[in-house]
């Protein structure tokens, strides 16, 4: 599949803290499998703390979704909880807290956001972020 087609994963998970590994690993092998490394150091990082986020602060599943598409790279995660993130906090203020990943999230993607989603009576949120291959 040529570099500038696009495509996109989506990777269900438990709320289980091993599913955060599971979501590194996986999605380096889609990037490898891409021809994406260069991006893969980077969006191993975020896809982690976007999941870690999900599985830490909700109690029902989550999803890992990486879609690539005109050149960016979109890593975003779902969980079942409709409450916005917290904003994030200033990188250098955190230290090594556990809390305040979507600082790191902000300071290492060149974007990122979330959704409220509702569908077929199901409630919660997509956290993510982009990255441009350029």
């Amino acid at each position: 599949m040529p570099e500038n087609e696009p495509w996109e994963y989506t990777l269900y998970i438990p709320n289980d803290v091993r599913a955060v590994t599971v979501a590194r690993r996986t999605l380096r092998l889609i990037l490898t499998m891409h021809g994406l490394i260069r991006l893969t150091d980077t969006a191993e990082l975020l896809g982690a703390e976007l999941v870690s986020n999900a599985v830490r602060h909700t109690k029902g599943p989550a999803a890992l979704r990486v879609r690539w598409s005109a050149g960016v790279l979109r890593i975003g995660a779902w969980d079942a909880d409709p409450e916005p993130p917290e904003p994030p906090g200033e990188l250098g203020l955190l230290g090594e807290a556990e809390e305040g990943r979507l600082a790191l999230v902000k300071a290492c993607a060149d974007l990122w956001g979330w959704q409220p989603l509702a569908r077929h009576g199901n409630r919660g949120k997509y956290v993510w972020c982009e990255l441009a291959a350029a």
